[in-house]
């Protein structure tokens, strides 16, 4: 048999791609829901107006969870260039499959350029 392997697709390079911009994308709310699940488990009060003081083993962790409550605002950024860059990813993904597959149904292999002597090269009015 002289079947010919071809390459396979790199799906896991787009999958990691993904989950990078999901976890930029999202990263601001995981910070709300660490700061509400903290402040609820030792019935802390959070606000974004000012810091309150939330003792925890004899700590104060108040500045903490003030700061992880309002990073949340970061997400007006984050999210909306979470979406333009799935965007980019989705056309990006869309265009290179396409290639593969019209490269793997004529049989070509992956384009690697060929080095060229200069007697092959094409002349140009430039040239003497």
């Amino acid at each position: 048999m002289n079947a010919v392997r071809h390459k396979r697709f790199p799906w896991i390079w787009y999958l990691l791609a993904l989950l990078v911009i999901g976890a930029f994308a999202f990263a601001p709310v995981g910070s709300v829901i660490l700061c509400a699940a903290i402040a609820n488990t030792y019935g802390c009060k959070v606000d974004e107006g000012s810091v309150h003081p939330c003792i925890i083993n004899g700590h104060d962790y108040g500045e903490l969870l003030y700061s992880l409550g309002v990073m949340g605002w970061l997400m007006l950024v984050s999210i909306p260039g979470g979406l333009f860059a799935f965007a980019g990813w989705l056309v990006f993904l869309i265009l290179h499959r396409a290639s593969w597959r019209q490269r793997i149904s004529a049989g070509v292999p992956p384009p690697i350029p060929t080095p060229t002597s200069p007697r092959e090269m094409p002349r140009t009015e430039h040239d003497g």
